[in-house]
């Protein structure tokens, strides 16, 4: 059991910090680093702005990780935010058009990557491994809100 437990902690760890130093790579020109890959890939599918809540539940962040990477983003003239209603409190947050030519980028070769690290699966074997990595994700989700049973 252990040795599953190691192999499954060292690939997650190592699958993600290879994917952050891939995005932060890319990302340096613009002053980022690979945290930020997420908050604009998923901006970037909603031209006409989106919420923060809308915005943290999209990427699986919560509202303080949020709010500091927004902040970053806004001070390199990446991120704005639209009134709703005459008032900022619930506004957009809306790509700037450097924003937005940092996303593209980001996307394109975020795709890129996506490509080359799974051409060697099937698509069978593509949709198992996703489907399993949903399932994964989803109990742990239920381990974390309601504890580990005895």
């Amino acid at each position: 059991m252990i040795d599953r437990f190691e192999r499954f902690s060292i690939a997650i760890a190592e699958a993600s910090r290879y994917w952050h130093k891939l995005a932060t790579e890319e990302l340096g020109k613009y002053g980022l680093r690979g945290s930020h890959a997420m908050y604009l890939t998923t901006m970037y599918r909603y031209p006409d702005g989106i919420t923060v809540p809308r915005l943290c539940e999209l990427c699986g962040k919560d509202k303080s990780d949020a709010s500091r990477m927004i902040g970053i983003l806004e001070e390199k003239g990446l991120v704005t935010k639209k009134e709703v209603d005459g008032s900022l409190y619930r506004g957009l947050l809306v790509l700037t058009p450097e924003g937005s030519e940092a996303a593209k980028h980001v996307s394109e070769r975020a795709c890129r990557v996506v490509e080359l690290v799974a051409d060697d699966l099937t698509d069978e074997n593509r949709e198992i491994f996703y489907e399993s990595l949903s399932t994964i994700t989803l109990k742990l989700r239920e381990l974390t809100d309601n504890g580990i049973p005895d």
